[in-house]
């Protein structure tokens, strides 16, 4: 107990220095929690995929359309359970600035295949029986100001004009993993009008989404509706919703290891900064140390105090940048949520935080502690004055 209090008294000795050792513990273990966090909203389309869907598009690129008839043929492969479809519309709500992921799709196999999309049961038979009707997140519907019965026009970019829609329903997500910046409507209500303005880019869609009865039968179905179509005019890509999701995060692959490299980075820099902290410390007590000896502490004793000494400094630090990283993350996730509709901060993020900062801790404690126990009695007393 006499051990832990020297510990406490000795971590707040220079309360200028530890105050300004502690801000840029907090400051860096804040950046290093957002940096971390970024990482994990890239990757959140990635980590909400379902095992048990495929996404299927045209084998040269997703710009590429698909027949809509390839929808009854895919419907009979075995271990086929469900088959939807859809387009990614592109459209945006007045002008470009306000971008949101917008798609027209086959409503009720589409709420039916993404359960984790939580609608009122009065808002989906609502949805059902308007062709002009449209289903928003409920984190999009906040931003906008929009609630059911709301006329919404977006401005077509694949598809030229201006669209109107009647807002009928706002989903939440099952849990804070899923998505709620989405908009989607009608599939048909695009296929229609396009019948009377482009007939060419009728009866055609961007992808299917295809739920499998069993996890395990992704890969098998996968390569039988890819054999189906193959030499066919449109010939298929099918794939996991994962490995979908993948594909996009590679293209921006090189992003991602500048982030991470960025967040290690900031944590050598405060790892050098705690180093020298502690070994200021350390000079500075030399000769106390040399008392500590004489009074038969041993090498554990004076080891303890100064990686003890560390520890609490770092820790303190390190408490108030995660408390920090979640305020922090709530209003950049605000400004962000266009480019990251999940912004959230994981465990793993939490984990890392400790984690880098128990290695902080040992690591700028490592030279002054081994200068302490090394130094002679002797010459530690010649220092005392």
């Amino acid at each position: 107990m006499y051990i832990l209090k020297l510990i406490l008294r000795n971590s707040f000795r220079h309360r200028l220095r530890t105050f300004l050792t502690v801000l840029g513990i907090t400051i860096a273990i804040l950046a290093f929690g957002l940096l971390r966090t970024v990482i994990s909203a890239w990757y959140a389309g990635v980590e909400a995929s379902s095992a048990s869907r495929l996404v299927s598009r045209n084998a040269i690129s997703l710009i590429f359309p698909l027949p809509i008839s390839y929808k009854e043929k895919i419907r009979q492969i075995e271990g086929v359970k469900m088959v939807s479809y859809g387009n990614w519309f592109g459209g945006v709500y007045i002008d470009e600035k306000n971008f949101f992921a917008n798609y027209a799709v086959e409503g009720k196999t589409y709420l039916e295949l993404y359960s984790e999309f939580i609608l009122p049961p009065d808002q989906k038979a609502a949805f059902f029986r308007d062709r002009k009707a449209c289903v928003v997140g409920r984190k999009l519907s906040a931003k906008y100001g929009w609630k059911p019965g709301d006329s919404i026009t977006l401005k077509g970019t694949i598809f030229p004009g201006n669209w109107d829609f009647v807002l009928r329903g706002i989903y939440k997500g099952r849990d804070q993993a899923v998505d709620e910046t989405a908009f989607f409507f009608h599939w048909d209500y695009l296929n229609e009008t396009m019948k009377k303005t482009i007939p060419r880019r009728a009866d055609q869609v961007g992808f299917y989404m295809i739920g499998v009865e069993r996890p395990n039968l992704a890969a098998p179905v996968s390569a039988e509706i890819d054999k189906t179509f193959k030499n066919s005019l449109a010939e298929t890509l099918t794939e996991t919703e994962k490995a979908f999701q993948l594909s996009f995060v590679s293209m921006t692959e090189a992003i991602v290891i500048a982030i991470q490299l960025v967040s290690f980075v900031v944590i050598f820099i405060i790892m050098a900064v705690m180093a020298n902290t502690m070994a200021m410390t350390a000079r500075e007590r030399i000769g106390e140390y040399a008392i500590f000896k004489t009074m038969g502490f041993g090498v554990w004793h004076i080891t303890g105090m100064i990686f003890g000494e560390s520890m609490c400094i770092t820790m303190i630090g390190c408490a108030i940048g995660i408390i920090l990283t979640f305020p922090a993350a709530k209003a950049f996730g605000a400004e962000l949520s266009t480019f990251f509709p999940i912004f959230i901060v994981e465990d793993k993020t939490i984990g890392l935080d400790i984690l880098a900062s128990l290695v902080i801790a040992v690591v700028a404690a490592i030279f002054p502690a081994w200068r302490a126990v090394n130094i002679r009695i002797a010459d530690g007393l010649r220092r005392i004055g």
